[in-house]
């Protein structure tokens, strides 16, 4: 282990330092679009759970707006809070700058914004530009077809080696039991079409059929496994927005009704404001997380009234079933995966019918504003879950309804925001936040939250340590400084306790987490830091005593992070993570990560390249590390490197012309120990896996 990392190592720091000696001659590009934040959160959000997610609605703004800029001279407080790159603060600073001195007359102007310093400014820098304003554009329907436009994007993936659900199995033992072959082939495929005229008119849908599941067969004769599609209408009048199929909620800080993504702690110290968008529309593949209806927003002067209603089949556990009438009389949990690919899965498909229907309320007026939300959840099944000390307070039967108190005040330089919350049993949810830019270089962020632990709500992703917001209190604080025009260090502190008990912690427990990162960023096209993290919870011991007892856990990460821009064509990209993870005094394990990434676009030709070639070393699962990878666009991965071994991926992106862009992209990866890969119908009998994916783009 340590010869390989060291060779390596050094190697890595050699190349990166050979080329940044010798490349100062050439012309400074301009600065490359800097995804860092995302891709930490993305991360974030993987070492959490194990469901492969699509995380469309974070990149989707983002490339909307690096196609169409937003216009500092005519753009507005909402329309800024959709990039998820601008604080509170930062928006109103620079709306008041506008407001007091007339329109901006260069995108470097924006340095003389209070809190908008030179690495903020470059990430913004692809999604804004600064031009004259012109008449506001009226909607007219001759013009929705002729200005609009369309995206089809087609996407083929397969994992080539072969795996035991798609073997060859005699007809007598799949009879004896059908559930040890998937019903469907390996191929992954994703469709996903949309039109979009200003941001004022949108419409598409999403097609997705995932590996093992049939396609125009079987189960699916209607072809794909989940279908998702969206109408929607943005300010025209006093419609603010208006969203017929599949569309999210979005109110408050997540605590009464949040559905899509959540983002938590990433190593953004400051970034833990959540902003909420209303009602929006759903483009994601994601199988869950979502309402299917109707929801709309009318703004009247001060006031917004947002109300939905939603119905939709849901998949289930299923507990039991009437042997009359095959009615579900009962489920013991909800799922979340949308797999589908063998007939226990089937039977769990569409299990239950969910219904949703609520309000909210707000008002603005100034920097303060306020909001009230209220839901109703009806199953038209019970949910009845096998009760354990650790769950009893976890909602169970056929309704809930969760209503809750949001709020946000401005007063320079301090931020205030927070919810309060109850659901239907009286179990009650509190989470308050503060904000501040003390200075051009200082920031500040705190939030305390207190969650009951007979708080419950199915549709709640406010900030927290629990996948659900219950039984949890906590303190964070982070900061953000700037210790110069180059060096900047971001620290947060969380600490959080348990009142009740958790899954695998059976007694009241606590925890916290330290992160601290030192940023470098010399010039616009270098930037370096290397980041610590130490996580300590509490779980049960695995000692095989009379009297059980809660073992610490300590989890600790050290990265060191290097992206350089050698010129307009080449970009390389270094990481080195460490890990060590302990348990009590008899568990004590370590592994590394390392990898070198290098992106390459052609001059004369419309093609660019990137990989990445890694290697890991880790003891067992339990250290593994997550790295997000560069993949074609609209797709995600962040595998999991443990064990032993490497890692390797190649991605070709062409565009044929203005309209038409395709991506061809290999990874493998090869285990030095493993002659065995996954388990259960995902079963390799090898030491290598790898995936193929095919896309294409076509915009009219």
């Amino acid at each position: 282990m340590n010869k390989s990392f060291l060779k390596y190592l050094s190697l890595s720091i050699f190349l990166s330092l050979f080329i940044g000696l010798n490349s100062n001659a050439q012309i400074i590009p301009e600065k490359p679009v800097n995804n860092e934040d995302i891709e930490q959160k993305v991360e974030n959000i993987a070492e959490n759970t194990d469901a492969e997610l699509d995380y469309t609605e974070l990149v989707e703004v983002l490339n909307f707006y690096k196609e169409n800029p937003i216009n500092l001279n005519k753009t507005n407080a909402e329309e800024l809070k959709k990039l998820l790159l601008l604080n509170d603060i930062q928006i109103n600073n620079l709306i008041n700058y506008l407001t007091n001195n007339g329109q901006m007359q260069s995108i470097y102007e924006l340095q003389f914004v209070n809190g908008f310093d030179y690495p903020l400014i470059f990430k913004i820098l692809p999604y804004v530009v600064v031009e004259k304003t012109e008449k506001q554009l009226s909607f007219k329907i001759k013009d929705i077809f002729k200005y609009g436009r369309s995206s089809l994007i087609a996407r083929y993936q397969i994992i080539p080696e072969a795996q035991k659900g798609y073997s060859e199995i005699t007809d007598s033992a799949l009879s004896a039991n059908p559930n040890q072959r998937y019903l469907g082939n390996a191929a992954k495929i994703y469709t996903k079409y949309s039109f979009n005229y200003r941001d004022v008119l949108k419409f598409g849908f999403v097609a997705d059929k995932d590996a093992g599941e049939e396609l125009f067969t079987g189960s699916q004769k209607n072809g794909f496994d989940f279908y998702s599609a969206y109408f929607s209408l943005k300010n025209i009048g006093i419609v603010k927005s208006l969203v017929i199929g599949d569309y999210q909620a979005q109110f408050g800080q997540g605590l009464t009704l949040w559905t899509g993504l959540g983002f938590g702690k990433s190593g953004n110290a400051i970034d833990v404001k959540k902003y909420a968008q209303g009602i929006k529309p759903y483009s994601s593949a994601n199988e869950s997380g979502f309402l299917r209806g109707v929801g709309t927003t009318i703004g009247l002067k001060n006031m917004e009234l947002s109300v939905f209603y939603s119905y939709k089949s849901s998949d289930a556990n299923v507990g039991g079933t009437d042997t009359l009438t095959q009615e579900n009389l009962y489920i013991t949990s909800l799922q979340e995966t949308g797999y589908h690919r063998t007939p226990n899965e089937l039977a769990d498909k569409n299990a239950i019918k969910e219904t949703v229907f609520g309000s909210n309320l707000s008002y603005r007026k100034n920097n303060l504003k306020i909001g009230f939300t209220a839901y109703r959840l009806l199953l038209n099944t019970e949910l009845t879950k096998d009760i354990k000390p650790y769950n009893q307070f976890e909602f169970q039967g056929k309704e809930n309804t969760n209503y809750g108190f949001n709020y946000q005040y401005l007063i320079y330089p301090f931020n205030f925001f927070g919810e309060m919350a109850a659901s239907q049993n009286g179990g009650m949810a509190f989470i308050n936040g503060l904000q501040t830019n003390l200075e051009n270089r200082l920031s500040f962020s705190m939030i305390y939250r207190n969650y009951q632990k007979d708080y419950q709500n199915l549709k709640s992703v406010a900030f927290g340590e629990n996948s659900q917001n219950a039984n949890e209190s906590g303190l964070f604080m982070g900061i953000d400084f700037g210790l110069t025009a180059r060096w900047t260090i971001s620290a947060y502190c969380d600490f959080f306790s348990f009142p009740w008990l958790r899954y695998r912690t059976d007694a009241p427990s606590k925890g916290n987490e330290y992160l601290a990162k030192l940023s470098f960023e010399p010039s616009r096209r270098l930037d370096f830091y290397i980041q610590y993290r130490q996580k300590n919870k509490m779980q049960n011991s695995s000692d095989n005593s009379l009297i059980n007892y809660l073992d610490n856990t300590e989890r600790q990460n050290l990265r060191f992070n290097v992206s350089y821009a050698v010129n307009q064509n080449i970009t390389i990209k270094n990481r080195v993570e460490l890990i060590r993870y302990q348990i009590g005094n008899t568990y004590n394990h370590k592994g590394f990560l390392i990898y070198q990434d290098v992106s390459y676009q052609f001059t004369n030709k419309p093609l660019r390249i990137s990989a990445r070639y890694a290697l890991f070393d880790t003891d067992t699962y339990e250290e593994r590390l997550y790295a997000y990878e560069s993949d074609v666009l609209y797709a995600f991965s962040i595998p999991a490197y443990y064990y032993k071994g490497s890692r390797f991926y190649l991605m070709l992106k062409y565009d044929v012309n203005r309209n038409i862009d395709l991506w061809l992209r290999y990874a493998t990866t090869y285990y030095n120990n493993k002659n065995i890969i996954g388990s259960g119908l995902d079963e390799i009998q090898g030491n290598s896996k790898s995936e193929i994916k095919v896309q294409m783009m076509i915009k009219f």
